[in-house]
């Protein structure tokens, strides 16, 4: 447990009432922010409004004051509404509770066993192709909110979404359609169009500050109020949000469906630690930083355990809300625990408020998001790149919109694999080694075929045991030269096939010398048994030793000419 230490423990040396301050505006700004999205998430992964209130206060305060970044703020996101949204409706809530929990303990395993690294292998193509495979599925699970549709349950899959939006089109609320689209206007000007107008003036600039999400939601709110408008509400569907704090309780598993929450788990707890650490990395920039991965992993396990029993959903790490944490002047994790208690009182507080907010409005903020979540652009960058590149993008972001998420992650790593095999093993190589340039051999040289050597570049590993092979394939007859002083990696199966090589010369009497083995592959080739095999009176480290030895040997020999391999 000498691993487990938080960012917090270091913020707090020398913290000042200046610092404090500043976290805490930050972090009521922030709480603000988190407010309306809060709700939203919980509300399109098919669960209560109070169920992400709940995550964002427990799940924000537990990330902040254990994880590893020192603005980083956590919470339900919109990366696991699809997830969540899927596994409420086949497996119930109850479950969920399981598979966030379960999650918890993969995440903190992978932060403790110091997995936090690892996660920055996860090829750039995948997950741009299942960000936005998930931004369209929740802009396209919005639409029955959006429209005002009479519809009762959502499917989780992409095709019965649209069948079952489809036959509803007929119930089209159109005072919600016209309110909805209002509120996806207001926001697209509040970002782009009100901080250029405003920005000019310091008293207008205030303006900016106040996140338009916020704006949106209160002025809708407003509107329903005033006008009495025929639209469904939080208070008319799910009939309000508690205002106590939330409790522990102990749910009634389902322990026959318990079995199959080990995907779902591990899917959740890998796309939580690819959001969070992909976060980090933002908010690392931002402040010019560096977050600590396994820290962080740790703190999202012990956030994702604890908040299901209470009422809560997964929460990562949150790039909009933690942007907003640094711009709003956040110094430390204070600000982030200060959030989650601003939450806390908000709820305890105005809860009876919310039972007013219109659903289509929460539609529109979640639209909203799923156009900023997306990399929209990289469709139209396509052509810029390979086409392995572009083959897995496109299939994980077709497979997490048609298919499943799980299954579209599953088939872009293996994609991105092959392809990361086949381009390293199109790196390595092997060429003959010209000895005429070399006297104390070519002296040598009067029996053809009688000497071959080859030096080998590159990561001698099972996709590419195949120039080894080769060689065993067309021994001289008395010497053979290996010079793998450029191989910067041998694993088992390269090592199995070094070994069979030596059998083979030992098989035909043919001397086998090698040279310029050090580091890894010489410590993989003592391990396999490659250097005993060969004899110590064959190791050189280095070419000219090697051609000093066979020279000094006073065997007649002549170069065998070999093509590159």
């Amino acid at each position: 447990m000498l691993a487990f230490r938080p960012y917090l423990i270091n913020a707090l040396r020398g913290y000042s009432r200046e610092r404090l301050i500043k976290d805490s505006a930050a972090g009521l700004t922030v709480g603000v922010v988190a407010l309306p999205l809060s709700m939203a998430f919980a509300i399109a992964s098919g669960l209560k409004p109070e169920a992400g209130l709940f995550t964002a206060i427990i799940a924000g305060i537990l990330i902040s004051a254990l994880g590893g970044s020192r603005v980083q703020i956590g919470g339900p996101a919109g990366a696991f509404i699809v997830i969540v949204y899927g596994i409420v409706q086949q497996y119930g809530v109850a479950n969920l509770i399981i598979a966030t929990a379960m999650s918890g303990v993969f995440l903190f395993a992978m932060g403790f066993f110091k997995m936090g690294t690892l996660v920055r292998f996860v090829p750039i193509a995948l997950i741009i192709g299942f960000t936005n495979g998930i931004a369209v599925l929740i802009a396209l699970s919005q639409v029955r909110d959006f429209l005002g549709l009479s519809v009762q349950n959502m499917p989780a899959n992409f095709f019965g979404m649209l069948s079952t939006l489809q036959g509803a089109l007929s119930t089209i609320n159109w005072y919600a359609t016209v309110l909805a689209s209002v509120c996806l206007a207001g926001l697209a000007i509040w970002q782009f169009v009100i901080p250029k107008v405003f920005s000019r003036n310091p008293w207008t600039a205030r303006l900016t500050v106040m996140p338009g999400s916020v704006v949106a939601l209160i002025t809708a709110t407003l509107c329903v109020l005033l006008f009495d408008l025929p639209v469904e509400t939080i208070g008319k569907r799910f009939g309000g949000i508690p205002s106590d704090l939330p409790s522990l309780a102990w749910p009634d598993f389902d322990w026959g469906n318990a079995q199959h929450m080990f995907i779902p788990a591990l899917t959740l707890a890998l796309l939580g630690a690819i959001e969070s650490l992909l976060c980090a990395r933002v908010a690392d920039g931002l402040i010019d930083d560096r977050h600590n991965p396994n820290q962080e992993l740790m703190a999202q396990g012990i956030a994702n355990f604890v908040t299901p029993f209470f009422g809560g959903m997964p929460a990562t790490g949150t790039i909009a809300r933690t942007v907003t944490n640094v711009k709003s002047g956040a110094t430390s994790p204070i600000s982030g625990i200060v959030h989650g208690l601003a939450l806390l009182v908000i709820v305890l507080i105005a809860a009876p408020l919310a039972t007013h907010i219109p659903l289509c409005a929460m539609a529109a903020i979640l639209m909203y998001v799923a156009w900023n979540m997306g990399e929209w652009r990289e469709f139209a960058h396509l052509w810029r790149f390979r086409i392995p590149y572009r083959i897995i993008l496109l299939s994980v972001f077709l497979l997490t919109v048609m298919v499943d998420l799980t299954v579209a992650v599953q088939v872009g790593l293996v994609a991105a694999f092959i392809t990361f095999v086949y381009r390293i093993s199109s790196l390595s190589r092997c060429e003959a080694v010209p000895l005429e340039d070399h006297p104390c051999v070519a002296r040598q040289v009067v029996s053809p075929g009688s000497l071959a050597a080859y030096r080998v570049y590159g990561a001698l590993f099972f996709g590419a045991v195949t120039l080894i092979e080769n060689m065993r394939d067309q021994l001289p007859r008395q010497t053979l030269l290996l010079d793998l002083k450029n191989v910067i990696y041998i694993d088992a199966s390269g090592g199995d096939t070094l070994n069979d090589l030596a059998h083979a010369c030992q098989k035909n009497g043919v001397e086998l010398v090698v040279c310029g083995l050090s580091h890894q592959p010489l410590e993989m080739a003592t391990r396999c048994g490659f250097t005993r095999a060969v004899g110590a009176k064959s190791l050189h480290p280095d070419l000219a030793t090697a051609l000093a030895y066979v020279g000094s040997q006073g065997e007649t020999t002549e170069v065998q000419s070999h093509a590159t391999c």
